[in-house]
Order: C-alpha cells, then sequence, then structure tokens
C-alpha cells in the first residue's frame, strides 16, 4: 500500500507541477542505452582484434628471424654475424633461442640461455580463429612467468622457424594494445551514442516530450482550448500521433463543455420538475373530486384526465429519480420476496376496464439478498411498463397478464417478469437501458429501465431481456447474495 501511495503522489507532484521530469525519461535511458550498445558491439570487435594482435605480434618475431637466419647460415655454416649482433637480434626479437627446421633438419641458431623447461607450443600454422582467442586471453591472464616456443613458416620458405621466448614480452604488447583499443572504443561510442542521441531526441523524444506535456497541461486544465496540442507538419507516426492526440483532446474538450451545459440544463429541469409534480399532484385531487360529479360529460372526460395526470406524475417523478447524481449503496439485508411483489403490485395503478390480471408466482420461502427500497423500485419500473404496454392494445378478447416469478440457484436469485404485451419494438430493444432512447411507448422517456439497471447493477447483478415478441415479454432480474 506504502509503495502504491507513494507511485499516486510521484504521478500527482508530475501532474501539477505540469512539467516532464528529465531524471529517468527518455532521453537519459537511451543515452545510457546507446553508451551501452555500442560498448558491446565494440567488445565483439575487441575480443578477436586482440587475438589477431598477439598472432602478428608472434608473426614479426618469425619474420624477423627469417630475415636474420639468411645472415646467420652462410653456405651452411652459422658465421654470418658477430656476437654483438647475435646479442642484439636477440634482444630485439626477445628470444632465448632461435632454430630453424628444414628438410627434417633442425639447426640452432643463435642461444642465450636454455630453460629448463617449455611451457607453451603454439603452432602459428595450424591455430585457428577460436584457439588465438582462447590463446590471447589466457597470455593476458596467466602469461606473466611461462615460457613458449612459437615456430611456423613465413611466406613461401619451406623452412619452419621457432623462437623460445619469454611469455611476458607478449602479454605486456597486449596489454598495452587492449588498453588502447579500450579507449579507442570508449571514444567511439561515445562519439556514436552523442549523434544518435541528438538524432532519436530531435527526432522522436522531444515530440513525444512535447505531446507528454500537453496532456498534462491539457488535464489540469481541459476546459481551456488554448491547452490543445498543436500539430506539426509531419507525416510518420508521431505526426499521426500528434494529429490523434489533438482530435481526442477536442474532442473531449468539446464533450465536457456539453456535459457542463447538460447538467446545468438538468439541474434546471429537476426544479422544474419538482414544482411541476407539486401542481400536478393538486391537479390529481381535483380530478378525483370532477369524477364524482353526476354529469355524463364530466364522467366521460374524467378517466381520460386521470390516466394523463398518471402519465405527467409519473414522468416527472421518473425524470427526478434519474437526475440524481448517484444513487445510494445498496443496504443489503435478507427479504422475503413475495411480500415485496405483493408492496409492488398494491402501487401499480390498474385501469380496471383494462382486465390485468397480476400473478405473483413467488414462492412464500423465498429470500433475496438486497436492498428492500431499490429492488421495489426495479419491480415497480418493470411492472409498470408491462402494464402501460398491455393497456395500450384495445382488443377485448386479448389475454393481459403480468406474471413475477423467481427461483434460487447457486446463490443468485432469479427474478423472471413475463407480460403478454405486444413485445418491444426495434428501436426500444437497441437502446434497451439507455435514458430517453429506450422508450417502448410514444411520449415515453426509458427512465424506467435505465433506472432499474443501474439499481440491479449496483447489487453486482443483471437484467436481461429474454424474449419480445407479440405476446410474449419476459425481463430476468439476477442478484447474487452479497456479505452477509
Amino acid at each position: 500500500m506504502a509503495g502504491g501511495q507513494e507511485r499516486e503522489t510521484s504521478g500527482a507532484e508530475k501532474t501539477q507541477s505540469g512539467a516532464v521530469p528529465l531524471t529517468g525519461g527518455l532521453s537519459t535511458k537511451l543515452l545510457l542505452l546507446t553508451i551501452l550498445f555500442v560498448m558491446a558491439a565494440e567488445v565483439l570487435i575487441f575480443i578477436p582484434s586482440v587475438a589477431n594482435f598477439g598472432l602478428e605480434w608472434m608473426n614479426q618475431r618469425l619474420r624477423t628471424v627469417a630475415v636474420a637466419s639468411i645472415v646467420l647460415t652462410d653456405g651452411g655454416q652459422t658465421q654470418g654475424l658477430s656476437p654483438e649482433a647475435r646479442r642484439e637480434l636477440l634482444i630485439t626479437t626477445g628470444a632465448k633461442a632461435i632454430a630453424v627446421r628444414d628438410g627434417g633438419t633442425s639447426r640452432l641458431m643463435i642461444v642465450s640461455e636454455m630453460p629448463p623447461q617449455v611451457d607453451l607450443h603454439i603452432d602459428l600454422d595450424g591455430i585457428g580463429p577460436l584457439e588465438a582467442i582462447r590463446q590471447a586471453f589466457d597470455t593476458m591472464l596467466f602469461g606473466s612467468d611461462r615460457i613458449m616456443r612459437v615456430y611456423g613458416r613465413v611466406g613461401e620458405n619451406p623452412a619452419q622457424y621457432e623462437i623460445v621466448i619469454d611469455e611476458s614480452y607478449l602479454r605486456s604488447a597486449m596489454l598495452i594494445y587492449a588498453r588502447n583499443v579500450a579507449l579507442l572504443s570508449l571514444i567511439i561510442s561515445l562519439f556514436t551514442a552523442t549523434l544518435v542521441f541528438y538524432a532519436i531526441n530531435r527526432i522522436m523524444i522531444r515530440p513525444i516530450r512535447a505531446m507528454t506535456q500537453s496532456m498534462l497541461e491539457f488535464a489540469a486544465a481541459p476546459d481551456d482550448s488554448g491547452r490543445i496540442i498543436k500539430p506539426e507538419n509531419r507525416n510518420d507516426e508521431i505526426g499521426v500521433a500528434e494529429y490523434e492526440l489533438a482530435d481526442m483532446q477536442a474532442t473531449l474538450h468539446r464533450t465536457l463543455g456539453e456535459r457542463k451545459r447538460l447538467a446545468d440544463l438538468g439541474l434546471a429541469v429537476s426544479k422544474i420538475n419538482h414544482d411541476m409534480r407539486n401542481m400536478l399532484a393538486s391537479a390529481q385531487l381535483m380530478s378525483d373530486r370532477l369524477s364524482m360529479i353526476d354529469d355524463p360529460t364530466v364522467q366521460s372526460l374524467a378517466p381520460k384526465l386521470v390516466r394523463t395526470l398518471d402519465r405527467a406524475v409519473s414522468y416527472t417523478e421518473g425524470v427526478l429519480a434519474y437526475g440524481r447524481t448517484q444513487e445510494a449503496p445498496p443496504q443489503r439485508r435478507r427479504l422475503r420476496l413475495r411480500p415485496l411483489v405483493e408492496d409492488a403490485r398494491a402501487m401499480l395503478a390498474f385501469d380496471p376496464g383494462r382486465e390485468i390480471e397480476f400473478v405473483n408466482d413467488v414462492s412464500d420461502d423465498l429470500e433475496i439478498h438486497a436492498d428492500s427500497d431499490q429492488l421495489f423500485r426495479v419491480l415497480a419500473n418493470l411492472c409498470r411498463n408491462a402494464i402501460q404496454a398491455m393497456a395500450v392494445e384495445s382488443d377485448v378478447v386479448v389475454v393481459r397478464k403480468l406474471t413475477v416469478s423467481a427461483e434460487r440457484k447457486d446463490g443468485v436469485v432469479r427474478i423472471l417478469v413475463r407480460d403478454t404485451g405486444p413485445g418491444l419494438p426495434e428501436k426500444a430493444r437497441e437502446n434497451l437501458f439507455a435514458a430517453f432512447r429506450g422508450s417502448a411507448r410514444s411520449g415515453g422517456t426509458g427512465l424506467g429501465l435505465a433506472i432499474a439497471n443501474e439499481l440491479v447493477r449496483a447489487h453486482g447483478g443483471k437484467i436481461d431481456l429474454l424474449e419480445s415478441r407479440p405476446g410474449h415479454t419476459t425481463f430476468a432480474i439476477s442478484i447474487p447474495d452479497g456479505e452477509s
């Protein structure tokens, strides 16, 4: 939890500051990764180059020996150089002994001191790349006090030359070379990383930072149209992203403006509906008194007036209920469902002339874990919609029946509300739970289903339309048991 709070606080600080930090950002990561990758590539070059340097160093010694052997062997005799020149040759090559093998005969040409043993034998004619690499690292790590014998041919000469040399000379030369190559690689890496960083930063990172900055500024004040990003004239992926972000910000800015206007309008409508409901209630009382007057004309008009007023009251109550900013969380308790259905039946306005039959087919012992007031509103809205749908039909022989049944299975109570009405039109089915669009009758608001769906979802359940055709319309309410 503490870590999550720290991350949230960090994000909030970035948003409030309105700036994108450089430390730990893409620019820093890009620079470090570029240096790392270039260094890794240089290592792939460094390893074989050091091994090749070692081979070249030993071959150079053999070539020197080959040139000197022409002077040393004069008519098969080793008398071509003075002792001082021979000593100078040994010092130059670093060799302790020099020999040549020709025609199966080996001749020792110069020797300063013959070591008691030779630790390494290196055949330059038969050494491969992998063996050369292994030998190079072996020399740099362990070649401080070993004696090695190096032999091989030089050019087209069939003779094979041999030198016995202290490996420390080769190790010292290879370490100096490795140091120089490492420094050069580092310089190349820094130079390459700088160029790559500059190019990618200008092409990608700067536009991305600009988009991020724009999102932070727009999030701080989405009602300010001046904070909408202005896309650059680019035809690549960054340009597409900038255009899409600008379009999204403009759409959100426009939507928020419309929502604000609708919120203000909704507040005004709620106030108007509240006063209108009071006036309609008074009109209902007066219409009830009018129905008691013994006048044929009044008696014929009074029922129509009552039904019209009922619809107006129902409309205003629906708008007021939907206009609430948020429904309270359900206070769930164990309830007997059958009495709750009876309560919903009692408050429905049945037209005696329509002969609508209400069947409560819920078992007496069926219990549900729900908020009684909210579930009552759900049942009342669904039943009222069914009754209003069946009341539209004027054919006296049509059966008008509303049935509420329920069953429990695996901790879920499923309530079925069936009616024999004409069914829902196609438009109502497409916008089933959308307020002001999902009404099944002319002049309806569709608020009943929208409110019912919201209340059922608050219980963790759902409402489904199982079927809707003439004579058969069934809604299913599924509410799972919550924590007791």
